[in-house]
């Protein structure tokens, strides 16, 4: 018998509905269940309810309802658990999510059968340092991204590969993304698209004062380390842009392969590039 957890974001007004749905299909199949301590409240089965942290090892996958944003965060939680993810998308988007509401029963019979693949996506580590002092190291799946405030006023990042000084960026910051990343806001500041399973960090600098300045590939093996100045202090670190650090000059960001994945469940193999035709549309069709 499989054991299922269910998070849901409450800021989404169809999420109690559609959790309590899920939970049905999944006991009426005979799987056991388990929910995330405030959806648990939501749908009026306390005794189900387990806080997230104690996810990891009770369970064999989790679905989780929301956008995109609540999957990323949900991933950073549980990253080192090896846990599987299901997002069943609630969103606009839902470019990382595999079903749709009005599919639960069909998910539902996939999940219980086995019959999905497991996608590996690499995620990222960031460590800030400020004179020499550790102030937090940071896993995101997306992105790691360092901008410029409100004032139209630009910051310079020079960036090294392992002491390798390879260039200096003056404009609105440098976004360094995962491939997974490679679709969220890297994307709109014009990095390329990559495949999910290609080890290697982007990095795309935004709104680069030059006209030489590019998108860059580095190995997945590498460390990048990029040191911010400004004449103002004005300046951010943001993880998959949904919680940030304020940046004073001379501090230092390391990002890296992090050593944790995020498992997702996906329906088929490769299906990468209709993901892509789906979701983003415009000229892809």
């Amino acid at each position: 018998m499989k054991t299922i957890g269910i998070v849901a974001n409450r800021g989404k007004p169809e999420a109690r509905i559609v959790a309590r749905d899920l939970l049905y299909l999944l006991e009426e199949k005979g799987a056991r269940v388990v929910l995330e301590e405030t959806i648990a409240s939501g749908v009026g089965r306390p005794e189900l309810a387990l806080p997230l942290s104690d996810f990891g090892g009770n369970m064999d996958l989790v679905c989780v309802l929301g956008g995109d944003g609540t999957l990323l965060d949900i991933a950073r939680r549980l990253a080192g658990c090896s846990l599987p993810i299901l997002g069943i998308n609630l969103g606009t988007l839902g470019f990382l999510s595999q079903a749709e509401p009005e599919h639960l029963p069909h998910a539902v019979d996939k999940l219980l059968s086995g019959d999905y693949w497991i996608e590996e996506r690499s995620m990222l580590q960031a460590t800030l340092i400020r004179h020499g002092e550790t102030l937090g190291t940071f896993t995101a799946m997306n992105d790691i991204g360092i901008a410029k405030g409100s004032f139209c006023r630009i910051i310079e990042c020079v960036v090294s590969i392992d002491d390798q000084y390879v260039a200096t960026f003056s404009g609105d910051g440098v976004i360094v993304s995962s491939p997974t990343g490679s679709t969220a806001y890297s994307l709109s500041a014009g990095g390329p698209i990559v495949a999910p399973d290609v080890k290697m960090i982007l990095l795309t600098p935004v709104a680069p004062h030059s006209l030489t300045a590019r998108p860059i590939v580095f190995s997945a093996s590498q460390v990048i380390r990029i040191q911010v100045d400004a004449i103002h202090n004005e300046m951010g670190l943001s993880i998959d842009g949904q919680f940030g650090y304020r940046l004073e000059g001379g501090d230092e960001i390391y990002v890296s392969t992090s050593p944790y994945v995020t498992p997702l469940v996906k329906w088929e193999k490769d299906h990468f590039f209709a993901a892509i035709r789906t979701k983003l549309r415009g000229e892809w069709e």
